[in-house]
């Protein structure tokens, strides 16, 4: 029986298929013969050259004082220049005594804001924030406290309206984490610690400021990777952030029509005083190495999302969003 017209075309397709297939597979050939060897150093991007793996072996007691840390975070950002996107506001930041919260305060200062910083009792870690804060020309006022404690939550939000008169900003940020590497292994208590710290905290902060944010006014809340990846020995901690992912999007559907945005910050690894008191001193040698980049972040190369966020200049039609900054396309 003669072939029809619609099997001539699809022996057609097949053998053009076919010849595509072998093009491709003749190409990978010779690319894996001219390949250069896979790139080992970890990915420098601006000017400055930050840590990389290995880094010191190390581990800090919690709450972790980022003064114990080596190398010392960097944290300054000394080539960002204000402009200010923040001129006589007033934030307040969880977990600003370290960090990316301390990153992300002395940013707020250079743009012009006054800032509190709420940190747990991390005193002289708060105390050289405040320095730093006054360096810039603002001022700083330290609160200590629990933010699982929705009546510090409340303190912490009317003294800082006593101080300077107002709040704009709310950045979420204290965190509690412990790598559990079986789920037998988490106990409630360590489960609870973890979820009325990362999510209850947000809440009553967030709770305690709302009827103090006007129009205009802005609540960032930091994720996680985690949040959007999952993680097998932070289970715990991963399910906080992936709350607080969706924590951050219905809270700004919900405050949208009060002219108050919400957004989020999904960071990878970060080298601040959170990992090494978690990680035990090998493991911390390689913390970053997974990424793309094969290091850790720096404060100061997350702190200014914050400030875009921050600033309705900036970010004015942006409110819901979960920004990832991984250092890697996917997940590290």
């Amino acid at each position: 029986m003669p072939e029809n017209k619609t099997s001539r075309s699809v022996k057609a397709t097949i053998n053009r298929q076919r010849r595509v297939q072998k093009q491709v597979e003749l190409a990978d050939q010779r690319s894996a013969r001219n390949a250069q060897p896979k790139r080992k150093k970890p990915a420098q991007t601006g000017k400055q050259a930050y840590p990389e793996n290995p880094l010191p072996r190390q581990h800090l007691r919690k709450g972790g004082l980022e003064s114990s840390l080596k190398p010392a975070p960097a944290f300054l950002a000394p080539a960002y220049r204000g402009s200010g996107k923040l001129e006589n506001k007033v934030a307040l930041i969880t977990g600003g005594d370290s960090g990316i919260g301390r990153a992300v305060a002395v940013l707020f200062a250079r743009e012009g804001a006054d800032v509190a910083v709420v940190y747990l009792n991390e005193h002289s870690d708060a105390k050289l924030t405040r320095r730093h804060i006054a360096n810039e020309g603002r001022q700083c006022l330290l609160l200590s406290g629990d933010v699982k404690d929705p009546a510090f939550c409340r303190s912490a939000v009317e003294k800082t309206i006593a101080r300077f008169g107002k709040l704009d900003v709310l950045v979420n940020n204290a965190a509690f984490q412990q790598h559990s590497q079986t789920l037998e292994g988490l106990s409630e208590t360590h489960f609870d610690e973890t979820i009325r710290t990362n999510i209850y905290g947000y809440f009553h902060m967030a709770k305690a400021a709302v009827s103090h944010l006007g129009k205009g006014a802005a609540i960032i809340n930091t994720g996680s990777e985690t949040g959007l990846f999952g993680h097998g020995s932070l289970i715990d901690y991963a399910t906080t952030k992936g709350a607080i992912h969706a924590f951050t999007k219905s809270l700004a559907s919900n405050l949208l029509p009060r002219g108050i945005r919400v957004n989020a910050v999904a960071p990878g690894p970060v080298w601040t005083p959170l990992n090494p008191s978690d990680k035990s001193a090998k493991e911390i040698t390689q913390f970053g190495h997974k990424t793309e980049m094969k290091r850790p972040a720096q404060p100061e190369e997350i702190s200014p999302a914050y400030v875009f966020l921050a600033s309705e200049t900036c970010s004015s039609y942006i409110t819901g969003i979960v920004l990832p900054i991984l250092g890697s396309v996917g997940e590290s």
